[in-house]
């Protein structure tokens, strides 16, 4: 789940989460629609039009969470594992443990979204059109979900990627290439194109009178933008990490310490004069933990002589990597639980480190020779 989300519920084995950033979409949607409901229906009283407008917002983002829970089933379905879905500042995202391994997947798994979102559209306007919604708050909610799903559909199914359209546009390319990085060059650039299509109307908007929706405009081609552009990173760094080794990048020749060691002496020889940061406590090469500079900060300065490192290192079952292992697998394991470096070992012995810096390093001379 995004950081900064609370988790609201667990549907089919699924965290529902809101992201803090949802909470100033839903007050500028409700007050949008506290305006435009007097023009378009005057007579009701102001508590009405408030009420009608909270009610409308709140399922406005049910129609976005049943359009991401769609996704998030038929991916399942589809044997990918899938974490959580977040609500936040642009609507949705379902968050997928792994991307689809075939064209096919990845189709089904984009195209059930704008789906589900038009057969929402479709079932609001059945309540309209057999009469079901009496006049008045309940027929103007159900009109406004009609053209607000209908417009989800329309937004997500542009071929630009990472929408659906540009999901399911990559599919397609990818079916017919059979090569995926080719796939999402080119909907990425579709991507990219939509996205400065949209600033340039925003700013046009923004320019001839309509401030907010120009710049809302601007914002949403700016994001589309960026995130197509950060797709087609992505798909390089896993294409160029597909081959390699973590026994290519680890560091072999880390410091290790012994768990009855002072603190005192670990900052002074270790931190201090070897610059390093995190390192791993062993006995007998066997790893029984790691020690951070922030777990020595935990102890006060003048108990450090007398604090062996076992006192505050972090202690075995920790997340390790073995030195076969795919640097792809390292790289996500260190960004699903947010570490900074991983162990290496082989059985209970530590045969390396694997740190951040390590990565970055390996991926600067890689650029810089030109292998992309």
């Amino acid at each position: 789940m995004m950081k900064g989300s609370f988790r609201l519920a667990r549907v089919a084995g699924i965290d529902i989460g809101i992201h803090y950033t949802w909470i100033l979409i839903f007050v500028l949607v409700t007050w949008s629609l506290a305006v435009y409901f007097p023009v378009q229906y005057p007579g009701w009283t102001t508590l009405i039009y408030w009420v009608t407008a909270v009610v409308a917002s709140l399922l406005l983002f049910v129609s976005v969470l049943l359009h991401e829970l769609a996704h998030s089933l038929v991916a399942k379905s589809r044997g990918l594992p899938v974490k959580s879905i977040t609500l936040f500042l642009l609507g949705g995202v379902s968050n997928l443990e792994s991307e689809p391994e075939k064209p096919g997947v990845e189709f089904a798994v984009a195209i059930v979204g704008p789906l589900c979102s038009v057969a929402l559209a479709g079932i609001f306007w059945v309540v309209d059109f057999l009469g079901w919604a009496p006049v008045g708050p309940v027929k103007a909610t159900t009109d406004y979900l009609v053209t607000i799903n209908i417009l989800l559909a329309a937004f997500n199914i542009l071929p630009g990627f990472p929408l659906d359209g540009g999901r399911v546009l990559r599919s397609i390319i990818w079916g017919a290439t059979n090569n995926l990085k080719q796939a999402t060059n080119i909907a990425s650039t579709v991507g990219q194109v939509f996205g400065w299509l949209m600033i340039a109307g925003g700013i046009f908007m923004a320019l001839t009178g309509n401030l907010i929706s120009g710049i809302w405009l601007a914002f949403i081609g700016w994001f589309l933008n960026g995130s197509a552009e950060a797709s087609r990173r992505e798909l390089e760094m896993r294409t160029m990490w597909l081959n390699v080794r973590v026994s290519t990048v680890m560091n072999e020749r880390m410091e290790t310490v012994g768990p009855n060691l002072p603190i005192e002496t670990l900052v002074n020889e270790v931190y201090i004069k070897k610059g390093i940061r995190v390192v791993p406590v062993s006995v007998e090469g066997r790893l029984q933990g790691i020690v951070t500079l922030s777990d020595v900060k935990k102890v006060p300065a003048n108990e450090w002589r007398n604090t062996p490192v076992s006192a505050v290192m972090a202690r075995m079952p920790l997340q390790t990597i073995k030195p076969d292992d795919n640097m792809s697998v390292a790289v996500q394991m260190m960004a699903e639980h947010g570490l900074n470096q991983l162990p290496v070992i082989v059985g209970d012995t530590i045969v390396g480190m694997l740190c951040r810096a390590d990565i970055i390093r390996y991926v600067q001379v890689h650029y810089e020779l030109g292998k992309r």
